[in-house]
């Protein structure tokens, strides 16, 4: 990293690209365990637990992670999700914009 931040184009995305090797990095960790507690893998990784909370907050809520953090007990549960639920999911999504895309057609061929 000293030379992505010695470099004076790169400089500006140095924090990016940590942030991003973070979240690869706990996503690795994570798709080990099924829970796993936030002293632990704070442990693991080397920094505070508030820090990594506040981290993993982040990914969580934007959905980049799929985990729930219980704050009471200190864990992290990954959820992983089902890959038939997910494509079920998708194809009614698909589905439904069809339809939409029919009864707009329909409309107009009906003026």
């Amino acid at each position: 990293m000293p030379k992505v931040r010695s470099d004076r184009y790169m400089t500006v995305h140095a924090n990016f690209f940590l942030r991003e090797l973070r979240f690869t990095a706990y996503n690795q960790f994570l798709r080990s365990y099924r829970t796993v507690t936030l002293v632990s893998m704070a442990k693991a990784f080397g920094v505070t637990p508030a820090f990594l909370d506040a981290e993993l907050s982040d990914f969580i809520s934007a959905g980049r992670l799929s985990a729930k953090i219980d704050a009471v007990n200190g864990v992290i549960e990954t959820s992983r999700p089902d890959r038939k639920n997910a494509d079920y999911q998708q194809i009614l999504r698909r589905g439904d914009n069809l339809l939409n895309r029919l009864q707009k057609l329909s409309k107009v061929i009906t003026l």
